[in-house]
């Protein structure tokens, strides 16, 4: 059944302009549907990225999945991957279950656990949009733990992002 209600602004609009820089997919592509193995339910991987063109003077990432459409005031956040290395460009498909490099590591998504959570849109609710986004930071560490929540990592990257890469894909249960 769907929550009647208005579709959410891009959030990204909303933030400070931060250049741009590329990130694409072998497992999703820019606007269109996400694969069965994003989908919570039907495989719950994270998808493979690579990135490039990071602005001058980035030190470390940080890679989310966010869902405005969510029927919440705030979205949902569905991963939340912190202090990835500077000199890492890519994440292989399932990387939110694996070991991961540096001190790079996940702050628990909304679903309350560190790590990916696919896709999970309500059963007949409109169409939900998930941007996955690189962050370019400019220092080593963000400067949270593993005990942050998504908007405490969200408030501090709006001090240390240097570029935005941005990807989205879609999915309606």
């Amino acid at each position: 059944m769907s929550i009647e209600r208005p579709v959410s602004p891009n959030p990204y609009d909303l933030l400070p302009a931060r250049p741009s820089f590329t990130v694409t997919s072998t497992d999703l592509a820019d606007g269109q549907q996400l694969k069965d193995d994003q989908v919570a339910a039907l495989g719950n991987t994270s998808p493979q990225l690579s990135w490039s063109g990071a602005p001058e003077g980035t030190k470390s990432y940080v890679v989310t999945c966010f869902d405005p459409d969510a029927p919440t005031p705030s979205g949902f956040w569905h991963w939340v991957l912190v202090d990835l290395p500077a000199d890492v460009t890519s994440l292989d498909t399932g990387a939110a279950s694996a070991a991961l490099p540096g001190n790079a590591f996940h702050v628990r998504h909304d679903g309350g656990v560190a790590g990916f959570m696919g896709a999970a849109p309500p059963q007949g609710d409109q169409v939900h949009r998930y941007y996955f986004v690189v962050h370019a930071v400019s220092e080593e560490s963000l400067g949270v733990d593993a005990d942050a929540s998504p908007a405490v990592v969200s408030f501090n990257l709006a001090f240390k992002t240097l570029g935005r890469a941005i990807l989205h894909g879609t999915y309606q249960h």
